[in-house]
């Protein structure tokens, strides 16, 4: 049977273009289980994979899209059934393997987790990867200790896909929440995510840098990386965490030993592409209790498998607020 898919491939000058297509089922790569998919998610990942940045993209022609929620037309596993609801996030898929950007994809069953119960597969998109990794970084926050009765935390990158949702988890646990935010014209977004102070970035890599500066945050889920992360480490109080996941800002630490030997703080790094089975179930259970889906509906911005190009460009360049979804 035949399928739509957006197929990207090199042109005559070796240029990733990406275009809709038919396939059929032959041309899907090995697996235990195929999935007919529903929602797929725009990420930074995806971004560069769609364009050819990052080199990603090991082989053309190639289906991108890191994660996807379907439900399972044919499975050769014991785990799953024809008409089970599956979500699909991580194991280089999107990179290495063919991913989401298409109506079928064929898995390994170990790659896949049950939807929750109550859950729907636009609910799984409209968290994705970036809900998985949030709550990923909001659990290691809670397990080193970071409790919502001490100092305010902190949210960087919180107008993008990861930091708007963490900034709506950790409100609903009671935290109060500072988001750091290269994009003021969003404050009032963030504001009615949870957010009690908002605050723009430039101005605050602006303020003078010491080896070990004031204490003001009880952890922080760093979204950024680069000087921002850097910064914040030597802001961290005594025993403090931060979750750092992301490197927009730059792959470089640009920090020193004061905060982690005179202060005990904890840089944590938050990994969600291979990320344990069970790691991966609790998590989708807890964002089922805490995600605030009716609340952040109006980030929600629905698009197909056309609008995928000029929606990398966009993720890329910073212009997404959010989360885009691909209706597939």
């Amino acid at each position: 049977m035949t399928f739509r898919a957006l197929v990207t491939d090199r042109n005559e000058h070796g240029v990733p273009t990406s275009s809709v297509r038919m396939l059929v089922d032959d041309d899907l790569p090995e697996g235990e289980v195929t999935v007919d998919v529903e929602w797929a998610g725009l990420n930074y990942k995806d971004g560069l994979c769609l364009t050819g940045r990052g080199g990603l993209v090991r082989s053309y022609p190639h289906v991108a899209g890191i994660d996807f929620a379907g439900t399972v037309r044919e499975s050769g596993d014991g785990r799953y059934a024809k008409g089970d609801k599956v979500i699909l996030t991580g194991w280089r898929v999107g990179e290495v393997h063919w991913g989401g950007y298409a109506e079928r994809a064929r898995v390994k069953a170990d790659w896949l987790v049950p939807l929750p119960a109550g859950a729907t597969t636009r609910w799984a998109m409209v968290l994705g990867t970036a809900g998985l990794t949030a709550m990923l970084a909001v659990n290691r926050l809670e397990a080193s200790g970071v409790r919502p009765d001490g100092e305010p935390v902190m949210v960087t990158g919180a107008a993008g896909g990861v930091g708007s949702i963490v900034v709506g988890l950790l409100a609903r646990l009671g935290y109060e929440v500072t988001a750091l935010s290269g994009r003021p014209e969003h404050a009032d977004m963030l504001k009615a995510r949870g957010a009690r102070e908002v605050l723009e970035r430039e101005a605050f890599l602006a303020e003078p840098d010491k080896p070990l500066e004031s204490a003001r945050w009880a952890g922080v889920v760093d979204c950024v990386g680069g000087a921002v992360l850097g910064k914040l480490l030597r802001q961290v109080n005594y025993g403090g965490t931060v979750a750092t996941l992301g490197n927009a800002g730059g792959i470089e630490l640009e920090t020193n030993v004061l905060p982690f030997i005179l202060r005990g703080v904890t840089l944590a790094g938050i990994e969600s592409v291979m990320q344990p089975y069970a790691a991966r179930v609790e998590a989708w259970t807890r964002l089922v209790e805490l995600f605030d889906a009716t609340g952040y509906e109006p980030f929600v911005e629905e698009i197909g498998l056309a609008d995928l190009p000029a929606a990398a460009e966009d993720i890329l360049a910073g212009r997404v607020l959010g989360r885009r979804i691909v209706r597939v």
